[in-house]
């Protein structure tokens, strides 16, 4: 992984935060390890197409999982459903150069979360816990989806001070 890179997407974090009119969103986490990303996404129209125009993200996780997502919001703009959801985890990290083995499950976490807020598109939004170590909560915020999914997996505990 190029440091450099993973220093300045830090440093210049982008797209961070909710995005209340957004036409989709994606959760996903790991319960077993604490990591979540949920994604915004916002489309515009554009020469006869249906284009992502912009995407936010929030984040409980490592550094990395925050410059995967930050630099994934902007790789997707302008790109249509179809060729957002055709984007790998290595495509959205590449920026930051190869991930070691230990934090490629940031670079899946992102894609997740990309795959989740695109296939729900539409679609209302609901409150499922399950027991894969991925899962997708779209309700809420995102620290009642983590706590849920802790509370379910009995593997977490957040406690959130002021």
């Amino acid at each position: 992984m190029d440091e450099a890179a993973l220093q300045q997407a830090l440093t210049d974090t982008q797209n961070l935060g909710e995005m209340p009119d957004a036409d989709a969103v994606g959760t996903v986490g790991s319960p077993d390890c604490g990591d979540m990303v949920r994604l915004w996404i916002k489309y515009k129209e554009k020469d006869g197409r249906k284009v992502i125009d912009k995407a936010s993200f929030q984040s409980f996780g490592c550094q990395t999982a925050i410059a995967v997502a930050s630099i994934a919001t902007e790789l997707i703009r302008g790109k249509t459903k179809e060729e957002a959801l055709s984007m790998s985890a290595e495509e959205l990290s590449k920026p930051l150069g190869p991930l070691p083995p230990m934090k490629i499950h940031c670079g899946q976490m992102v894609e997740g979360a990309l795959r989740a807020a695109l296939e729900a598109e539409n679609k209302p939004a609901t409150a499922t816990v399950s027991t894969s170590p991925l899962v997708s909560d779209q309700s809420g915020t995102l620290a009642d989806a983590l706590s849920a999914a802790g509370k379910t997996q009995g593997k977490i505990k957040i406690v959130l001070t002021s």
